[in-house]
């Protein structure tokens, strides 16, 4: 077999990341994917997770990939729809409660915790600066999620998050609404999008 060839398409597949579960699925087992790694012929990036080494690393793709157990929210969230120019220095993600990430996402992400009725609510598909999809939160309950962590999120984030998301032709107020009802924030989210609006 043509391991390289081989793990080039899994790349290709997979936003250029090549992990334990696909290699395996196509035959090369864990011992290969170390052999070939020790010989510098692919780089490891994270537990289980590989590139070829003149690939781009798309740090976000590769935290996504490593569970449905959590979705990218609040800072992340808002540099994924545009609403922040800053890359955030540390990835938000937001978990249900009781469901605990591992130990290396913990080290690696800030980390959210929200009811699992309200876990659901706005999740969507969010494109990577790199082009590849991830589980994050929609425009509207990013701002929800801002707007109910104010105090953990740096006053210039949120004000400037708020004002671009006034600006946004791409808002949508009854969906807002909704999120901020069912969050139970209604009140707060009027406070602050009233001076805006």
């Amino acid at each position: 077999m043509d391991y390289i060839k081989e793990l080039k398409q899994i790349a290709e597949n997979n936003g250029g990341i090549i992990n334990n579960k696909n290699a395996s699925e196509h035959g090369i087992s864990k011992a290969m994917l170390s052999k070939l790694y020790l010989n510098n012929k692919i780089q490891r990036i994270a537990h289980g997770q590989y590139i070829f080494n003149n690939d781009i690393h798309d740090e976000l793709l590769s935290i996504d990939m490593r569970s449905n157990l959590f979705v990218f929210s609040h800072e992340t969230a808002l540099f994924l729809h545009g609403i922040s120019d800053r890359t955030p220095f540390v990835h938000t993600i937001t978990a249900p409660s009781g469901k605990i990430p591992s130990r290396a996402i913990q080290e690696e992400c800030k980390i959210y915790y929200i009811k699992p009725d309200l876990f659901d609510l706005g999740k969507t598909t969010l494109i990577t600066p790199a082009g590849n999809k991830v589980s994050g939160y929609d425009l509207e309950r990013t701002v929800c999620d801002i707007i109910r962590s104010r105090s953990k999120v740096g006053s210039e984030t949120f004000f400037a998050a708020l004002k671009l998301y006034a600006a946004s032709p791409k808002k949508d107020l009854n969906k807002l609404n909704r999120y901020a009802t069912e969050m139970k924030i209604s009140g707060v989210v009027r406070k602050y999008l009233e001076v805006l609006l």
